[in-house]
C-alpha cells in the first residue's frame, strides 16, 4: 500500500459518498420536477449514479472490513470505529436494496413516493455514516500517520501574518502504550 495510506477503505469510501449523494439528489429532484427532458435526463443520471455507486461501495465495505481487523487503536477508538461500520452495514443494505429497486424499474418514467421517501432515508443515513468515519479519523487519529506537534508559535511569528491567534498545544491521540488491533481479540 502506499507509505502514507495504511489500506484502500479511504479512497473507495469518498466515490461511495459522492456517488451516492448525487443519486439521491437526482432521484430527489427527478420527482419534484414536471415531466420534462430534463426531470427523464435527472432520473437516467441518478439510476447510473446509484447502480455505479452501489458497485463501489462493494469495494469500500471489503476495504473498510480489512481496515477495522488491521489498523492500530485502543479502546475509545475502536468503539467509533464499530459504531461507524454498524451505520455503514445498514447504509449499504438500503442502498442495495434501491438499487435492486431502480433497476426494476429502470423502464419507468418517473419513480414512486415511496421510492423517494427511502432513497431520502437512505441519503441521511449515507450522510450519518460519513460524518461516523470523519470522527474515526479527525477525534481518534485512526489511520492517520501521525499528528502534528504544535507549538505556541503563531502564523505572525513564522512571517505569516493572517490574524492567527496562539496555537493551543494539544496531546497526542495515537496512545502508543494502549493500543491494539482488532484480529488479536
Amino acid at each position: 500500500m502506499i507509505e502514507i495510506i495504511p489500506n484502500f477503505h479511504p479512497i473507495f469510501v469518498h466515490f461511495t459518498v459522492a456517488l451516492l449523494s448525487v443519486a439521491s439528489g437526482l432521484f430527489i429532484i427527478s420527482k419534484i420536477l414536471p415531466e420534462s427532458k430534463l426531470q427523464v435526463n435527472c432520473l437516467a443520471a441518478a439510476r447510473w449514479s446509484l447502480w455505479f455507486g452501489s458497485f463501489i461501495t462493494i469495494a469500500t465495505l471489503l476495504a473498510g472490513w480489512q481496515a477495522y481487523n488491521t489498523v492500530t487503536h485502543d479502546g475509545p477508538s475502536h468503539a467509533a470505529m464499530t459504531d461507524h461500520r454498524n451505520w455503514a452495514l445498514v447504509m449499504a443494505l438500503l442502498f442495495f436494496i434501491l438499487t435492486g429497486w431502480s433497476f426494476k424499474c429502470r423502464l419507468k418514467k418517473h419513480i414512486s413516493m415511496s421510492f423517494a421517501i427511502v432513497v431520502f432515508v437512505a441519503a441521511i443515513l449515507l450522510l450519518t455514516t460519513a460524518f461516523k468515519g470523519g470522527e474515526v479519523v479527525y477525534r481518534y487519529g485512526i489511520g492517520v500517520m501521525s499528528l502534528p506537534q504544535t507549538s505556541a508559535l503563531t502564523h505572525e511569528e513564522d512571517g505569516d501574518d493572517h490574524g492567527a491567534a496562539e496555537v493551543e498545544e494539544k496531546p497526542s491521540m495515537n496512545i502508543e502504550s494502549d493500543t491494539h488491533n482488532h484480529e488479536h481479540e
